[in-house]
Order: C-alpha cells, then sequence, then structure tokens
C-alpha cells in the first residue's frame, strides 16, 4: 500500500469511528459533562500506553508549551461537552450539523491571528451557513430543543475553530498525540470539581461503553486522523471529515431510529456543501 492510499484509508477509518461516536451521546445514560469526563479518562492511559510504546518522551520541550496545553485542553473539554449536550437536548442529525460550522468559523477568526480580512466569499458562505442554520430550527425559542441542540452545537463548533487555529499556530510542533495526552488531562482536571462524584455511581455497563468511547472512539479516531496528515493535504482530510455528517446521521437512524426531517437534510446540505467550498478554496489559497 504506497503512502497516500494509507493516508486515505486512515482519514476514513478515523470519520467513520468518529460518526459512530456520536451515538454514545445517547447510548450512555450520563450528562455530557459526566461522559466527556470518564472519557477522557480511558483517553489518558490508552494515549500513554501508546506514545511509551513508541518509546518517546511524554514531555513537552519548552515551559511555555504548557500553558498552551492547558489553554487547548480548556478549549477541548468545552468543546466536547457543548457538543454532547447539544446532541442530547435535541438529535445526533442537529448536533452534527451545526459542528459542522466551524470551517466557515475558523474564516473568521483567523484574521485575529494573522491580520488579513475575510474575503466577500467567506461572507457569502457564513450566509450560507446562517440560511442553513435557520432550515434546522422550526420555531427560535428558548423552549425550543432543536434550536438549543443548534445552540449549543454553534458554539461547540466556535471552540473546536479556536482550538485549532491555536493548536496550528502554537502546538504544531508536537504530534497530536502529545497534543491530545495533554489536553484530555486537563479536561479531566478542568471537569473532576463538577462531576467527579458520578464515578462511584457508574454502573458495570457504564464504565464498559466509557472505556470503549474513551479508547476507540476517542484516542483510537484522533491518531488515525492525525496519522493521515503525515500522507495527505489538509483540504483531502478536511474534505473527507465532512462525511462525518452523513455517517453520524446514518447510523442515528439505523441504531437510535432518529430519522431526520426534510428540512434538516436541506439545511445540512447546505451547511455542509459550504464547509466543502471553504475547504476546497483554503487549500488552493495555501
Amino acid at each position: 500500500m504506497n503512502k497516500h492510499n494509507e493516508g486515505l484509508l486512515s482519514v476514513h477509518s478515523a470519520v467513520l469511528i468518529f460518526g459512530l461516536t456520536a451515538l454514545f451521546s445517547k447510548l450512555i445514560s450520563l450528562s455530557a459533562i459526566e461522559i466527556t469526563l470518564l472519557r477522557s479518562l480511558f483517553a489518558i492511559f490508552a494515549i500513554a500506553i501508546y506514545i511509551k510504546f513508541l518509546q518517546e518522551s511524554l514531555l513537552l520541550k519548552n515551559p511555555r508549551d504548557y500553558i498552551t496545553a492547558a489553554i487547548l485542553g480548556v478549549l477541548l473539554g468545552t468543546h466536547w461537552v457543548t457538543y454532547f449536550h447539544a446532541m442530547q437536548v435535541s438529535s445526533i442529525a442537529v448536533g452534527i450539523i451545526s459542528l459542522y460550522t466551524y470551517p466557515v468559523i475558523t474564516v473568521f477568526l483567523e484574521p485575529f491571528f494573522h491580520g488579513e480580512k475575510p474575503h466577500i466569499k467567506d461572507i457569502i458562505s457564513a450566509f450560507l451557513v446562517l440560511f442553513g442554520i435557520y432550515l434546522l430550527v422550526p420555531e427560535f425559542s428558548i423552549d425550543n430543543e432543536t434550536a438549543q441542540g443548534v445552540f449549543w452545537g454553534v458554539f461547540s463548533a466556535f471552540l473546536f475553530a479556536l482550538r485549532n487555529i491555536i493548536h496550528g499556530r502554537y502546538f504544531k510542533a508536537y504530534p497530536a498525540r502529545h497534543a491530545l495526552f495533554y489536553q484530555t488531562i486537563i479536561v479531566f482536571v478542568m471537569l473532576l470539581p463538577f462531576s467527579g462524584q458520578v464515578i462511584v455511581d457508574v454502573s458495570q455497563t457504564q464504565w464498559l461503553q466509557l472505556l470503549i468511547l474513551g479508547v476507540f472512539f476517542t484516542a483510537v479516531p484522533h491518531t488515525l486522523f492525525a496519522h493521515s496528515l503525515l500522507h495527505l493535504k489538509a483540504k483531502t482530510a478536511g474534505l473527507v471529515g465532512c462525511m462525518q455528517v452523513v455517517y453520524g446521521t446514518l447510523f442515528a437512524a439505523i441504531f437510535l431510529a432518529e430519522m431526520p426531517e426534510w428540512t434538516t437534510i436541506i439545511g445540512g446540505a447546505i451547511v455542509v456543501g459550504t464547509a466543502v467550498f471553504e475547504t476546497v478554496s483554503s487549500g488552493q489559497k495555501k
């Protein structure tokens, strides 16, 4: 298998697993904070074992990098919590579609770090995404579950975009496994005061579900996705990543009987189509 095909296999496997990850927001009968706390615990040990297997040091090179890792960890942890919460209060399809507003959010956040202005096409993309989100929400009310899901999903997308920008600018010297190791530690420490008491109440079945989520649906797909970037352009990986919306919605329909409405499908197609456009155009600019 050549390197390009190896990269494609890695990224497609990662995105397929990410699509299945969304199901755990409904399968595990715990809050989003509790799930995130305990999934990070298993992820920490899985990643640490993998790094030691590769005979790499767990230490960072620069003391300032620990501060950066802590900031990234706070953003990642809050992103995970709000993403799972979005799917718990609405549906998996709404949560994933809302998350995929992050490519457009990214193009508006990046100028603050690079001193550039958004292009006209980026502004048009933003309006298209807003229209897609508008189609998702039947009623803009705080009591509407879909509206709540969209709000938390878009907020999660903002955190995800901000985390990616900071990571790419200040932490790209480290492999993704080192970044994820320190970030999951921060996630666990950050959330422990809010939901640590749940540890004694978790059932055997839930521990098994959390183990599978933390190892096979957190550590493994993140490692696969990072590996794919060694052999593929970021644009290619980003385009394949948009398939997560399709996988997640399909798996939710099959395993949880969550059938999306036509407005959700149309709105999702607009959001994902815009994400694809932004991914392609950003790759061409680079």
